[in-house]
């Protein structure tokens, strides 16, 4: 059984304004739930599940240390979810704290400047996790990495990519020794540069692209080359095309 106040709690984490105050978001669904558990970059303060789900986890929960489990039934799920078919168990997490001293040096580096839709941006960290992407930096009005989409979008991969909110302008200053590639609709082929092995990729806004402040930053300016007669194409697949060429 969940009470009223708590019910309302949880609904809150909806909300960036409240997972800023409480340092808290929440996860959905059995895989999502155990690939965070398991990942060991967040600490889960409760867990509300089915009773069948329980059962079948009966042993990992016994593990756990200074987490509150509740046996909850498939309304009081519906209530606190925020998927339109909620799926037998959602976690409270505390959020994780970013390595923002990282290196730039020696290694691929994805920069988002105003990506803001939150599928695109979960699908983005997916995405950085299968090309080994080890660090993303997000400039001011990038979509929340704890969003409830962000983190349904990302399959899991939020455990294993150290995200960064930053002034972008600022750190690419600072880190201005590698090269840094502006992913442009006017640009070099992506396919002529070669394999990259250093440097920082930008992606900007879906809409606006990247802003002239850190555009005026980029050694080099990219694009992936169009044949057909699609407009454009969404920010998490530009992502995924040019780290194609990254190792």
């Amino acid at each position: 059984m969940i009470s009223k106040a708590h019910t309302k709690y949880i609904q809150s984490l909806r909300h960036k304004k409240f997972r800023d105050e409480t340092g808290l978001f929440f996860a959905e669904g059995p895989k999502l739930v155990m690939d965070l558990l398991g990942s060991g970059s967040f600490t889960c303060k409760e867990i509300f599940a089915l009773p069948q789900w329980m059962d079948e986890h009966a042993a990992m929960l016994a593990n756990l240390s200074g987490t509150s489990i509740t046996a909850i039934k498939d309304f009081e799920l519906e209530k606190i979810s925020a998927l339109s078919t909620p799926h037998e168990v959602l976690a409270v997490f505390e959020k994780q704290k970013p390595d923002e001293r990282f290196d730039a040096a020696g290694k691929i580096t994805l920069a988002l400047d105003g990506v803001q839709d939150p599928g695109n941006m979960g699908t983005i960290i997916r995405i950085a996790d299968w090309f080994g992407i080890a660090n993303i930096v997000c400039a001011g009005g990038t979509a929340d990495m704890y969003n409830p989409k962000v983190v349904q979008s990302t399959m899991g991969s939020l455990g294993r990519v150290n995200i960064v909110y930053t002034n972008l302008p600022a750190w690419l200053k600072r880190n201005n020794t590698v090269k840094i590639y502006a992913a442009t609709l006017q640009g070099q082929d992506v396919r002529t540069i070669g394999i990259l092995i250093e440097g920082i990729i930008i992606i900007g806004n879906e809409a606006a692209g990247i802003s002239e402040q850190v555009l005026a930053l980029a050694t080099e300016k990219i694009t992936i080359p169009k044949e057909g007669l699609a407009e454009s194409l969404n920010a998490a697949v530009a992502t995924g095309i040019i780290l194609s060429h990254t190792r």
